[in-house]
């Protein structure tokens, strides 16, 4: 009778303090696959004479679903790379990477510091509409640079279509419209407002105007400015238009009609705003939800922006918080770590957001490479490098400190790393996923990098594959992995 009372006592009392240090769900496995050999091949297929150039004048498929939907494309399927290899490829997008981060932690500082971009410059008003002037000294904004995923919609009526740079760092849409004073080269004609049915400029005193961050008045006309931390700016009327995506309309949308505009959109029209902010696309309609699943940037694949549909009862969620300091971004609540089934040891602070609105987490279409603060990325790199200490290494490069040669592998298994988030939920991300491959060769790199902001973001890299869902009901972000 004494053993029985010390054995149940050893089973609810003691065996807890055990496993009471690991919170976190158990993995589904504590390895995962890297197809060697296939992520080679894509790299290699980008630069093949048969790849499709562009998918610009292709037209819509059909939808099935009696929601807002359109069709999603990588970068890569709409242009042809003019870059002599791979590895160059892979260089100039951690550029624009870099710049796209910066812009993003600047426009953070600048609003938790309360300074707004028109308290950046004073804005001049007269007859005459100098673009000049309105962009020079605007250092707020995000950089889209690095914009690897766009949509194809429809401007006006009848509508004009357009490849547009998907981004939930951003709130207003714009387009570039005729006539220009300079325009970059697009692949689509420049939309022209003459031609449109729909086209309706914004007086001063619309509430739309008001809330732009940087905007001037001319003849009771409404201009916008936005300039992104790249050198890219955009600057014109802001009006309202009709918004088409796939076989449903949208009317009276504000969007900016930009006739002086600048920077690294390649081929792209202008921009789809879907952050959290009163002008984006998603508040302006409504939306109770929106969801998106990002295709492998090297794939010519294509995938869906969806409004409004169904959320999978299979979704991994997480709250949706909000930043009293800026309602753009959408931070989420991540509680950890793991790699091969292990928690990676990370104070709990470290992803929250504080009092003054720095830190926490955000999700982001438009940067590549998830950044975690430096304490918290060597954590998890060391944890990652102890597991694939039988891998031979190679040189690490720019972001990238993290390197192994895989040119003599078909494939190889490594340690699984996944996000946990609040009541036990974790996703398990694919290998291709953080191993991603940094020139044809086999050099494949760890795809984490480290930030000195207290503020992390995941990035597009990591989302690849999986449907990401924002419910703004009930304020939550979801993740459906194989959902493309």
């Amino acid at each position: 009778m004494g053993f029985l009372l010390y054995a149940l006592f050893s089973l609810f009392f003691i065996s807890p303090s055990v496993s009471s240090s690991r919170t976190l769900a158990p993995e589904p496995s504590k390895t995962t696959v890297l197809d060697v050999s296939a992520s080679i091949q894509n790299t290699i297929n980008i630069f093949s004479s048969n790849t499709k150039m562009s998918l610009f004048n292709q037209q819509e498929k059909e939808t099935t679903s009696s929601e807002l939907t359109v069709e999603l494309h990588s970068r890569t399927s709409l242009q042809k790379t003019t870059h002599a290899d791979y590895k160059s490829l892979t260089l100039s997008r951690l550029q624009r990477d870099s710049a796209r981060v910066k812009s993003l932690l600047t426009r953070v500082d600048l609003a938790i510091n309360s300074v707004s971009a028109s308290d950046l410059k004073p804005l001049e008003t007269g007859s005459e509409f100098k673009s000049e002037a309105l962009q020079s000294s605007v250092i707020s904004g995000s950089s889209q640079g690095s914009g690897e995923y766009f949509s194809r919609v429809g401007i006006g009526k009848p509508a004009s279509q357009a490849y547009l740079v998907l981004d939930t760092g951003s709130d207003v849409n714009w387009v570039q419209c005729a006539p220009c004073a300079d325009c970059y080269q697009q692949a689509d004609p420049i939309f022209e407002p003459a031609t449109s049915a729909s086209f309706s400029p914004l007086t001063c005193n619309t509430k739309q105007c008001r809330s732009l961050d940087v905007s001037e008045c001319r003849n009771n006309t409404c201009l916008y400015e936005v300039s992104y931390g790249d050198g890219s700016y955009t600057v014109g009327d802001f009006v309202t238009e009709t918004i088409t995506l796939g076989s449903a309309s949208v009317d009276d949308v504000a969007i900016g009609c930009g006739h002086n505009n600048e920077g690294l959109f390649i081929g792209a029209a202008g921009l789809l705003g879907l952050g959290g902010g009163s002008l984006s696309f998603p508040s302006q309609i409504n939306a109770k939800s929106f969801s998106y699943c990002l295709v492998d940037r090297d794939s010519e694949s294509a995938s869906t922006l969806e409004f409004n549909s169904t959320i999978p009862p299979n979704t991994v969620t997480t709250p949706l918080i909000r930043n009293h300091q800026l309602d753009t971004f959408y931070y989420v609540g991540l509680t950890g770590l793991s790699v091969g089934g292990e928690q990676v040891s990370i104070p709990e602070s470290a992803f929250q957001i504080d009092e003054s609105g720095n830190g926490g987490v955000i999700v982001d279409s438009g940067t590549a490479i998830t950044r975690l603060q430096t304490d918290v990325y060597n954590s998890l790199r060391d944890a990652f490098a102890r597991g694939t200490k039988d891998l031979p290494s190679a040189n690490g490069i720019t972001l990238f400190d993290t390197c192994y040669n895989l040119s003599s592998r078909g494939n190889v298994e490594v340690p699984t790393v996944s996000f946990h988030f609040p009541d036990g939920k974790s996703l398990p991300l694919p290998a291709k996923n953080y191993m991603v491959p940094l020139d044809s060769e086999g050099t494949f790199c760890f795809a984490f990098a480290p930030t000195a902001s207290s503020l992390s973001i995941i990035g597009n890299v990591q989302q690849q594959g999986t449907r990401v869902v924002y419910d703004l009901v009930d304020s939550l972000v979801g993740f459906v992995p194989d959902k493309c």
